[in-house]
């Protein structure tokens, strides 16, 4: 039984928007739906990017984590540097070797572009054991000339290597028929990339398959070959021809239809922390229940977390449920703000304020660092621009507030409310949620979480 390697590139999409938390939980559910290549963009911002890379690596175990580059000077160095803590990782090698290609996007010309080939993948091989040559548009390639590529970054070290049908030029037995002979003629894996302009991109990919090919991109929405229907033609047709893949078949069509939700929402710029009336209804849970009964409730939400988050998420769940009764909407909630963070350089420990019609509202905040309690107090223009302030005072350093939200996450008298918090600092936002039965509690752990974002990056 031939097992097919599926290399998923959702977080590739171009026209996606995803916020960071978005990407993250996209990871998340890919990971769990055990995609064997986990695949993410080429590094366009050193900080936010690398970032996320770090936290995706933080989680995945049993995936390939690959990061893009080739094209801009540095993109080698920033996807090792991104990669350094994942526990599987690979960097891909993409490069146009059409005429047209080469020339108006790398403008280079044929014998440029080999030794640029050349130079790439002897680079990326020197800081990752694993890399990919991928041809952007292989089939507008002049065959020759593809061989020679794909010969020269076999040479520096490529131990992978994936044709592309960028213009979806190829009906799908053409296409195998191309790709079965790239397959026959090298000695390590090959794989394909199918565009799915003419709605064949998955017929492309499993008759490729059929003659050769190992490995095959796929995405939920965009582009390319769809994960659902590939993976579906493996798990229906695959006995009959021979073929596995590791996808765990009895969660492919929920998971699937998750991310969709976070995609569709993402190109609308609506949250994506919700849940269906339907699961409302079937979640209660209160001071009482463990923290097994808690991460049931938060699985059944399609959350996986790691120990670590579940830690998290079960402390401010306790904090929650110590005031009201929790439902689904609260529990997502608590995820979203507990689970998925970086870690904490300041934790909150306490916070009294005192306002009134009559006064001038002051906030007595302590933070914990490394262990050691620091208070500060300061009045301030309402409670929360006092509680802002006492923070600052804290950590010795104000950021410019670019925004402050409020808004409610569940109805009632003791309705749960969401702060978001985006600080600016070097010209870049960061973003920070809170949850509270407490407005002000929401808008402290807000700031608070946007702050610890900053010094994680910095740090």
């Amino acid at each position: 039984m031939k097992r097919i390697i599926i290399a998923d590139t959702t977080l590739c999409r171009e026209d996606s928007g995803f916020s960071f938390k978005e990407k993250i939980e996209i990871a998340r559910q890919l990971e769990k739906l055990r995609v064997d290549v986990i695949e993410l963009p080429e590094i366009a911002n050193s900080r936010t990017d690398v970032l996320l890379v770090r936290t995706v690596s933080s989680f995945v175990k049993d995936s390939v984590i690959s990061v893009a580059a080739g094209l801009g000077k540095n993109s080698i160095a920033d996807a090792a540097e991104a990669l350094e803590n994942a526990q599987k990782a690979s960097i891909r090698i993409e490069l146009p070797l059409s005429p047209v290609g080469m020339e108006y996007t790398c403008h280079k010309k044929p014998e440029k572009m080999l030794a640029y080939i050349d130079e790439c993948v002897k680079q990326a091989k020197e800081k990752c054991q694993s890399v990919e040559f991928c041809a952007l548009d292989a089939t507008r390639a002049e065959e020759d000339y593809l061989y020679k590529a794909i010969e020269t970054a076999i040479d520096a070290g490529a131990d992978k290597i994936t044709v592309c049908d960028t213009a979806a030029l190829m009906m799908p037995d053409d296409f195998a028929e191309f790709a079965g002979r790239i397959a026959e003629k090298i000695s390590v894996p090959v794989g394909v990339k199918c565009s799915y302009k003419n709605g064949l991109a998955e017929a492309q990919a499993i008759l490729a398959c059929r003659k050769g090919v190992s490995v095959v991109k796929t995405a939920v929405g965009g582009e390319t070959a769809s994960l659902e229907t590939f993976a579906s033609i493996i798990k229906d047709c695959g006995d009959n021809y021979g073929f596995s893949s590791n996808i765990r078949y009895t969660e492919l069509h929920r998971i699937v239809k998750q991310i969709n939700w976070i995609t569709d929402n993402g190109k609308n710029d609506r949250s994506t922390v919700t849940v269906s009336a339907e699961d409302a209804a079937v979640v209660k849970l209160d001071s009482n229940d463990n923290q097994e009964a808690v991460m049931a409730a938060v699985a059944a939400l399609g959350y996986d977390l790691s120990e670590e988050d579940s830690v998290k998420v079960y402390e401010e769940f306790l904090r929650v449920a110590s005031k009201k009764t929790v439902g689904s909407k609260e529990l997502d909630a608590i995820v979203a703000s507990a689970a998925l963070q970086v870690p904490a350089t300041y934790k909150l420990v306490s916070y009294v304020i005192n306002n009134g019609n009559i006064i001038t509202a002051s906030a007595h905040i302590t933070l914990e660092k490394n262990g050691k309690k620091t208070d500060g107090i300061e009045l301030g223009d309402g409670p929360i621009d006092a509680s802002f302030i006492a923070i600052d005072k804290i950590i010795g350093h104000h950021y410019e507030l670019d925004d402050f939200q409020i808004q409610a996450v569940t109805q009632g008298k003791e309705a749960m409310g969401s702060a978001v918090v985006k600080l600016r600092n070097d010209g870049k936002l960061y973003s920070g949620n809170g949850i509270s039965t407490d407005i002000i509690g929401a808008s402290i752990r807000a700031y608070l979480n946007a702050i610890n974002k900053i010094l994680y990056e910095e740090g």
